[in-house]
């Protein structure tokens, strides 16, 4: 029973390394696409794309999965999801990277903060689940910070909603589908490469491209590949090891981290409405965390009163 124990406390350790390493990565990833936003964002996203498959498909190989992604590719339905899935996926990334280049992650990090809730509302609409109402007053409270900032900005904040919309829609198509994490992954990269490679064969081979041809700069945009594709390794292996409620708890780490970042190291301007909103948001966030810990300890509780 205590080799057990010891057992299942080493897993959630190494869970929570994983899971904070993977977040951690994705909180300073603008630093990366900051260093490469002189390059055209559709061009950042071809290399990203095609970088990503790549290494995937190397890690596929060292992994000896091709018979788990063979069988993926054996569905029609699954890969016309996953098409689907692929399209969600460039226009997050490419909306993400034209953020960085244009001095808005402050946008991105508010996106990242509410996509949580919203994943929680596509749940209620498309899989017929129900929110407690600690989670409605979550919910309406972000609803509120939205709306506040698009009265006070003049406009609706486009990329503080595109980023967790598409990304949601992603998740909720994902969360559907029985595909190996790894194979959906590189099924959603290598369906958009000919696309890809088509555009950088034009964008590289135009006249005057030289710099952005040079092999510094494509040195450079080859990482994306190992940008992408590592935090998603870790957040799998951390999914596998660490309760829902402990991952959603973690997540938060990560528009932390680019809200930091933004305002800290980038210097992208924070005015009273953005911060009023943000304000708001965090509300919301507490909310939404205290309720999926008050559920988690009462549900837990039956388990260790039997143990006891």
């Amino acid at each position: 029973m205590a080799a057990g124990s010891t057992s299942t406390e080493r897993s959630s350790r190494a869970g929570i390394g994983y899971a904070l390493a993977a977040y951690t990565w994705w909180g300073f990833a603008p630093l990366y696409f900051k260093l490469v936003s002189a390059t055209p964002a559709p061009a950042v996203l071809a290399h990203r794309i095609v970088w990503s498959a790549l290494f995937i498909a190397c890690l596929i190989g060292v992994t000896r999965r091709w018979p788990v992604l063979l069988g993926t590719l054996r569905s029609p339905r699954v890969l016309g999801w996953l098409a689907v899935c692929t399209a969600l996926l460039s226009v997050n990334w490419l909306i993400f990277i034209h953020a960085i280049a244009t001095d808005r992650l402050v946008e991105c990090s508010l996106g990242y903060f509410v996509n949580p809730l919203l994943t929680v509302v596509l749940g209620v609409f498309f899989l017929g689940e129900r929110l407690r109402a600690r989670q409605w007053a979550a919910v309406a409270i972000a609803c509120a910070a939205i709306v506040y900032l698009s009265a006070t900005s003049g406009g609706l904040p486009w990329i503080a909603l595109a980023l967790p919309l598409t990304f949601g829609f992603y998740s909720l198509i994902r969360k559907r589908l029985s595909v190996d994490p790894l194979s959906g992954l590189f099924v959603e990269t290598a369906l958009v490469t000919p696309i890809a490679v088509a555009w950088l064969s034009w964008f590289h081979g135009r006249e005057g491209s030289a710099a952005d041809g040079s092999l510094a700069t494509i040195g450079v945009l080859a990482l994306s590949g190992v940008v992408t594709a590592t935090p998603m390794l870790w957040f799998v292996a951390a999914a596998k090891r660490l309760p829902l409620a402990t991952i959603g708890f973690l997540q938060y780490l990560n528009p932390t981290l680019q809200f930091l970042t933004a305002v800290l190291v980038f210097g992208e301007p924070l005015d009273t409405d953005r911060l009023y909103a943000f304000v708001l948001t965090w509300i919301a966030v507490g909310i939404f965390i205290a309720d999926v810990a008050v559920q988690a300890r009462s549900t837990a509780a039956p388990g260790r009163s039997i143990k006891e």
